[in-house]
């Protein structure tokens, strides 16, 4: 009777204990499922913000797809940025001007004088101004041994248009109003003249008078015209603010001093 009652709780104890671990390994077969779908979706979850943020930068994830962003292009724009305002702060402009350059006054005896500014005398000036100053005046201001020309425009500041391009100057002759300067294109006249002188670095004299057809062009039946050439050093404070300086030979003294500032107000 004991042999059978021990076996049979033996039986038991052993079904009970199979029944417990059959029940633990499902749990964990359950558990290892739920996480692995957890796992799954946070996966997905990943792939989509990372698509999202691909897309926000126009990136493919795709390596056969071209990208829609382009890193070069971008570092192009930087560099012509930079380049610009070193340009910009050694007083080069897109007009081509350095910070020395040619400049040249000439017109005719009766008539009104020309400022030209060349950076490179084979070359069209950059600037050509006509002002509203008499040669023979200019002459006199000249003798006193100091002249300042100051080119004033009400042009708005806000507009697309750079500072030496503006049309239209209200003009002073060393503090004392003179009338407009106008910019001009270089014709063929001005440009006969600039190639005749052309080969001076630096000095003054007088071209023999040429008749053209018209009357209109410098050098003609006005009388004789004068000249005026020499290196200028070019200053830019702003955009809205030029100045040009006469620059004398080194060692030079009592020679005239000329400046012409243009200015934006």
């Amino acid at each position: 009777m004991k042999s059978i009652l021990s076996s049979t709780s033996l039986d038991s104890s052993f079904s009970v204990s199979k029944r417990y671990f059959s029940w633990k390994k499902k749990k964990v077969q359950e558990q290892d499922e739920e996480k692995k779908e957890d796992e799954e979706e946070e996966d997905d979850h990943q792939d989509n913000n990372e698509e999202n943020i691909l897309t926000r930068f126009n990136f493919s994830s795709d390596p056969t797809r071209p990208d829609h962003f382009d890193t070069g292009q971008v570092m192009k724009k930087k560099k012509k940025k930079t380049i610009e305002k070193i340009r910009y702060a050694l007083g080069f402009s897109n007009s081509g001007l350095g910070f020395r350059v040619i400049g040249t006054l000439f017109g005719n005896r009766r008539g009104h004088v020309y400022f030209a500014v060349q950076d490179d005398p084979t070359r069209l000036p950059a600037v050509l101004i006509q002002l509203p100053t008499p040669t023979s005046i200019l002459v006199k201001e000249m003798a006193s041994g100091l002249v300042r020309i100051a080119l004033e425009t009400a042009a708005s500041k806000t507009g697309s248009k750079k500072l030496l391009e503006e049309s239209t100057w209200r003009t002073y002759c060393n503090g004392r109003k003179c009338g407009y300067a106008a910019r001009k294109e270089c014709g063929e006249a001005e440009w006969r003249v600039l190639k005749a002188v052309g080969p001076i670095t630096m000095g003054a004299g007088v071209l023999p008078a040429v008749v053209d057809e018209g009357n209109e062009a410098v050098g003609s039946e006005k009388g004789e015209l004068m000249y005026m050439r020499a290196r200028f050093e070019r200053v830019t404070g702003s955009r809205d603010s030029e100045a040009f300086y006469m620059m004398n030979h080194e060692g030079s003294s009592g020679g005239p001093e000329l400046s012409v500032y243009f200015l934006r107000v």
